[in-house]
């Protein structure tokens, strides 16, 4: 029983953080990029996949796209079904998703390719189910380009190189061209954006990494104790600085 409710609560932190996350203005920016990337037309479908809680599917949908989200995760879609009950939310991996040959004029995925055990077949997948010249965005970070303010720098860096590590593919966002033209994908785009978190909504995600880190061994109980009370004292004094460069990938199908 502590281990289920340590489990519930550890995902609740991840909604209440993502929440914080998608609400900022560098976040907003980022998905208004992506849709425009997708060039929609009114009606058109687009398939949202490892669409967590659903804000953009509802952002797509009230462009006027025929929005569908996908996720794997019973939780998320919970939350989704919570907070837009009218969505078309259901339940399939990307490697195998509810859409026919051809259904579908737009693919997005933020934030999923790196966690995905064989990110070519999710590629292509898009491929099967995206008509052509339906359009494809990929978003993520890179999990080992992530800049964190510190008065203990070494030991910061030992901390995301072994949160990084504890990631499947913790580097594809970087490799998101390759993989579109690799998998047949044309007329790919490539753009970085920056997000940058200031408050103490984000502390909780830097004490994850300190964890991460601490049960890889990266680093000792006491070094992980010290970085996360500097983080939470900046956190608190408004000195905290967390810099998260986001890679947005488009190409044409």
């Amino acid at each position: 029983m502590p281990e289920t409710h340590t489990a519930h609560t550890d995902t609740e932190t991840l909604i209440q953080t993502l929440h914080a996350a998608e609400a900022t203005p560098a976040a907003v920016t980022l998905r208004e990029r992506g849709y425009q990337l997708l060039r929609l037309h009114p009606g058109a479908t687009v398939v949202d996949v490892g669409c967590g809680t659903g804000r953009a599917v509802a952002e797509l949908a009230r462009r006027g796209a025929r929005a569908i989200g996908v996720d794997l995760d019973p939780t998320m879609l919970t939350a989704a079904r919570s907070r837009f009950p009218d969505l078309d939310l259901r339940a399939a991996d990307a490697i195998d998703l509810p859409l026919a040959d051809g259904q579908a004029h737009g693919y997005r995925a933020d934030k999923v390719y790196h966690v995905l055990p064989e990110p070519s077949l999710a590629l292509a997948e898009a491929r099967r189910v995206l008509a052509p010249g339906g359009r494809i965005v990929l978003v993520g970070q890179d999990w080992d380009a992530l800049v964190i303010d510190s008065d203990q720098p070494d030991l910061t860096r030992r901390i995301v190189h072994a949160r990084a590590d504890t990631i499947l593919h913790p580097r594809i966002a970087r490799a998101y061209r390759n993989l579109l033209l690799d998998n047949g994908f044309h007329d790919v785009e490539v753009e970085v954006h920056t997000a940058i978190f200031t408050d103490a909504t984000m502390q909780p995600l830097l004490a994850g990494h300190a964890a991460a880190a601490r049960q890889t061994g990266a680093i000792s109980v006491e070094e992980g104790e010290a970085w996360v009370r500097e983080q939470t004292r900046r956190a608190a004094s408004g000195r905290l600085m967390f810099a998260v460069p986001m890679f947005l990938a488009a190409a044409t199908r």
